[in-house]
């Protein structure tokens, strides 16, 4: 009979467990400790990298334009969309950077 009482307060004690265990499963995946600081380094190498981009098409444009001024009006197009097109790489990184923080 004590077996009994053994199995079936096991049964009933088993779900709680089963949720608890799930809930801390839930839990386990986020970033931990380390997605503060790995959030951060990925924010500063875009920018790094984005800056860096930025001057070379910067130095790009400029010595096309000293060299031949009439093309001036020609090259600002592409110089702009470039920029943009740096600028939103960027800014997909910072983005997907607070994504990943609201989930800390």
């Amino acid at each position: 009979m004590n077996r009994f009482w053994l199995v079936l307060g096991g049964v009933f004690a088993l779900p709680t467990s089963v949720f608890a265990a799930e809930e801390g499963a839930a839990m386990a995946g986020g970033l931990g400790i380390l997605g503060a600081p790995a959030v951060g380094l990925c924010i500063a190498l875009a920018v790094i990298a984005a800056a860096t981009a930025q001057g070379r098409i910067a130095t790009a444009y400029m010595e096309g334009a000293s060299r031949n001024p009439g093309a001036d009006k020609v090259m600002r197009t592409p110089l702009i969309l470039s920029l943009i097109f740096v600028e939103t790489l960027v800014l997909f990184t910072v983005l997907i950077c607070l994504m990943l923080v609201g989930k800390l």
